[in-house]
């Protein structure tokens, strides 16, 4: 008797099910054996999945949402090494303590490493027992540690803050353009970027900078329903008192307070320490071990007030915060989404507040004008990059101080060539190898054989010998003999590695090669002031869109998640949502200049600093902007230094021009 035929599509989609129990079933088991955790968090489980399954996913979750876990448990289900690029060093130290804490085999790779621990890593790379390295994006610009790990199977790359790739988010960071390249190059056989502060359009350039399909996309939604959001306008002469207020009348837990300025958090700490509060000021000017001193008592502590700039909070990982307040507006929603999201991971409530004063918007505004390179240095930099030979290579710290630029504008200038099509990066270099024997040289020649007994010994004999090192000029060795720097490079690289000698460099470069030269010179300058023009009128735009925030009259929540593509009901949880009458946001204080003022500027002229000779670099340096001449004269100290950083950057800048 025949059976009825079932439908084809029966059959696959009962099997796909099967397959997939399978899979969760695994995973789960995975979790608890790696980890002891018994379940997933909201995403996990989908990212894992889709990993495991040879495909390169976009994981976009909230801050301590869990993204970490979406490549430390497949790390250990696959052959090979995963690659972790972080900028946060702070999140690569928790992460790491924690996987040793579990048996990961896992590590860092960074400048804080001693002799000995830099041997084991690389010794464990080439035993290929570790499962995990963790790298800042600058790393991949190290030749050396390129030599090294184009000899591994990399299994995975793992990007955290993943946005930084788009030009028009809101933290690009040239570096990261390169990675999408270099994972080809690298042969990485999938790639995993994660992101909490993604808007939609964002999300479209991760995804097409690393081929990720968009069914690919794993996206859990940014509402967190623990976190009430609050909006209180604040003239800024009562934010002190009002602050004040807040903090005494609620009960005591471990609390942010951010602040744009550096003298600011030190002032408000000292404020609320006067009326008896446990508050300490934390900004990139305090000394690493201080820093390092008053995250530690942060972490440990349940009544801990941080009064901080944006320097702090990256990567912290402290599950217990019940108080994030914003002193000054902060600079983009995206900033505002990430830094609120340091609250109340454990799931308890916790309120996040924003003293709205509309002042602040001035000086947020005035560091996005200062650092928009001038349109002359726009076209001075390329004209000198354009009458370089067809290879060529630069430093990019010569490139900043030569032009009065800020690094990131060099690398942001060369990423904008490259993307036109006028540059090819061929990759970073040192240009001064060092080395230290540690054992006689015919102990090293003796464990090789052959030709490469030979190559070693041309390398030693054109080695410079000082009294403790021995110093190589690569590229002219290289021409000498005959040889690829590459090899060179490579072979210093392994005797370091095998415990032969200890090498030094010094004077990274970038090598680039023209692809081509451009038809109309003035087009492409004027093409490149086009892009600044407008990355300043999107920063511009975002710190104009937290305005509209604190001015919005209904649901806080909702503004939120509809900038970043969620659509959702109102929350019945914000300050809005439950009533509470707020007076309208105060006035801005008028931008002018009084004759005092005018007087002080000429004052500043009239000194005729060599660092302050265009009225640009004058206006920076009047609204606190700092720029490599100002540091080298060390103007920093001077009073009129930021005496003008509450005026707006045009009105300055207009007032300088018009002496």
């Amino acid at each position: 008797m025949l059976r009825p035929s079932r439908a084809p599509g029966d059959f696959f989609r009962k099997r796909r099910r099967m397959m997939s129990e399978s899979t969760q079933s695994t995973l789960q088991e995975a979790l608890q054996q790696h980890f002891g955790f018994d379940a997933f968090r909201d995403g996990q489980e989908a990212a894992i999945s889709r990993l495991l399954e040879g495909k390169s996913v976009l994981a976009i979750f909230p801050t301590g949402a869990g993204k970490s876990m979406c490549y430390q448990l497949p790390a250990l289900m696959m052959d090979g090494l995963t690659v972790v690029i972080s900028p946060l060093i702070a999140l690569m130290k928790d992460q790491l303590d924690f996987l040793i804490a579990k048996g990961v085999p896992a590590a860092r790779l960074d400048s804080t490493l001693t002799k000995e621990e830099n041997f084991q890593l690389f010794d464990d790379l080439r035993a290929g027992t570790l499962k995990l390295l963790y790298i800042s994006p600058e790393r991949l610009g190290n030749e050396r540690f390129l030599q090294t790990i184009k000899r591994q199977q990399i299994s995975m790359l793992a990007i955290d803050e993943a946005h930084c790739i788009s030009e028009w988010g809101h933290n690009f960071r040239p570096d990261y353009l390169k990675i999408a390249q270099l994972a080809k190059d690298l042969k990485v056989e999938r790639v995993l970027a994660l992101t909490a502060t993604a808007t939609p359009a964002v999300a479209d350039d991760v995804r097409v900078a690393f081929d990720i399909a968009e069914d690919d996309e794993v996206h859990t939604g940014f509402y967190r329903p623990n976190l009430k959001l609050s909006v209180v306008p604040s003239p800024a002469a009562d934010r002190d008192a009002m602050l004040l207020e807040r903090m005494k009348k609620r009960p005591p837990g471990p609390t942010i307070v951010y602040v744009t300025l550096q003298k600011t958090a030190a002032e408000v700490a000292e404020f609320l320490r006067r009326n008896g509060l446990n508050a300490t000021a934390y900004h990139a000017g305090l000394k690493p071990e201080d820093r390092t001193a008053i995250q530690d008592n942060f972490m440990a502590s349940d009544d801990a007030i941080i009064v901080a700039t944006i320097a702090f909070g990256m990567g912290v990982d402290k599950a217990n915060i019940r108080y994030v307040y914003h002193y000054n507006l902060p600079k983009g929603l995206e900033s505002y989404s990430q830094e609120i999201g340091r609250a109340g991971r454990d799931g308890r409530t916790s309120v996040c507040e924003l003293l709205a004063c509309p002042d602040d918007v001035t000086v947020l505004e005035n560091f996005s004008y200062g650092d928009t390179p001038e349109a002359e240095t726009v076209g001075a930099f390329t004209r000198h990059l354009l009458e370089q030979e067809d290879t060529f290579d630069i430093s990019e710290y010569e490139l900043s101080n030569q032009f009065d630029v800020r690094p990131l504008v060099v690398k942001t200038l060369t990423t904008y060539l490259e993307l036109d099509g006028i540059l090819e990066s061929t990759g970073p270099f040192y240009s001064e190898y060092k080395f230290e024997p540690q054992r006689p040289s015919v102990e090293i020649f003796a464990r090789v054989s052959g030709e490469r007994a030979e190559f070693l010994k041309k390398i030693f004999r054109h080695a410079k010998k000082g009294k403790k090192w021995f110093t190589l000029d690569t590229a002219a060795i290289s021409a000498t003999i005959g040889e690829p720097r590459e090899r060179i490079v490579a072979a210093l690289n392994f005797l370091e590695e095998q415990g032969d000698l200890i090498l030094q460099v010094a004077g990274v470069r970038q090598g680039y090669r023209r692809l081509r030269s451009p038809e109309d010179s003035d087009a492409l300058i004027g093409s490149l002031n086009d892009r600044f023009r407008k990355r300043e009128e999107n920063d511009i735009a975002r710190i104009r869109q937290v305005l509209k925030y604190a001015g919005h009259t209904g649901c806080l929540t909702q503004y939120v998640l509809a900038y970043f593509g969620e659509v959702r009901d109102v929350c019945g949880h914000c300050s809005r949502c439950k009533g509470v009458e707020h007076p309208p946001l105060p006035e801005a204080a008028p931008p002018a200049l009084g004759e005092r003022d005018v007087q002080r500027i000429r004052d500043l002229l009239a000194e005729g600093h060599g660092a302050l000779s265009t009225p640009r670099q004058q206006a920076r340096f009047l609204c606190g902007i700092t720029s490599p001449a100002t540091t080298r004269a060390k103007l920093r100290q001077h009073g009129l230094f930021g005496a003008f950083e509450a005026v707006p950057f045009q009105v300055v800048l207009d007032a300088v021009q018009a002496m």
